[in-house]
């Protein structure tokens, strides 16, 4: 890959850092505000069709027709970092146009306050740990894009035969990253009703996509993914999911 492409690759992981350290500090400070500029139902309203349009973009890009698309109009080594840099200026833009609603939902106070913080905490490791396991540069593009041609044809037919990873927190969840998320979103212990909106909306749309993404892996993955589902049971929470 030329160094156009791979300037390209590296911008999009930059971006897609950069979007997700946006979004912790509007979740953590803007969020955190408790002040309306809108009537409730005209925010959440707007807020639902903010949102929608980020996972649009998630449910469309995850379409095969649309990755068949993608593979006839852009280089194969860089797919995943055009989905990366749109994913990443559609975060940034959901934090920038999420319109504050007024009101608390909760508000725990210490020490039982901390177990929620705890509840957050162990939501970062696991999305991260996960991330780790099926490897951070390529879910950022940027590994795709520098490799060598030939290693990454390798690479592409290994991972076609490759049975779906068991070990860490796999063995335990099929979406431990998504099971991350829900502990984030939901581990505070103020929680304000514009927290709220978008812990509800956010997992709401989760809950949606995953039978979808499933169904496309089940069609597309010659039986790996369904070996892989009697292997781990659940979706997304242990016993209940």
């Amino acid at each position: 890959m030329a160094w156009p492409g791979r300037l390209f690759a590296w911008g999009g992981a930059l971006l897609f850092a950069a979007s997700l350290a946006d979004f912790l500090f509007t979740y953590a400070f803007t969020f955190g505000e408790t002040q309306q500029t809108a009537p409730a139902w005209t925010a959440i309203v707007g807020n639902v069709a903010v949102f929608s349009l980020f996972a649009l973009h998630h449910s469309v890009f995850a379409r095969e027709r649309v990755r068949a698309w993608m593979a006839r109009t852009v280089p194969p080594a860089l797919e995943r970092s055009v989905y990366v840099w749109v994913a990443s200026l559609l975060l940034i833009a959901v934090c920038a146009l999420w319109q504050p609603v007024g009101g608390i939902a909760w508000s725990v106070a210490p020490p039982f306050g901390w177990l929620l913080y705890g509840l957050l905490v162990i939501g970062v490791w696991l999305s991260v740990r996960s991330a780790g396991i099926i490897d951070i540069w390529e879910l950022a593009g940027v590994r795709q894009a520098t490799a060598p041609d030939a290693a990454r044809i390798a690479e592409s037919s290994a991972a076609a035969a490759t049975p779906f990873r068991t070990d860490g927190p796999y063995g335990l969840v099929r979406h431990p990253i998504y099971l991350g998320w829900f502990l984030m979103v939901f581990g505070v212990p103020t929680m304000t009703m514009t927290r709220l909106v978008f812990a509800v909306v956010s997992c709401a749309y989760l809950l949606m996509a995953i039978p979808l993404e499933e169904a496309t892996l089940r069609r597309t993955t010659s039986g790996r993914y369904d070996a892989y589902i009697r292997l781990v049971r659940w979706r997304i929470v242990p016993g209940l999911y």
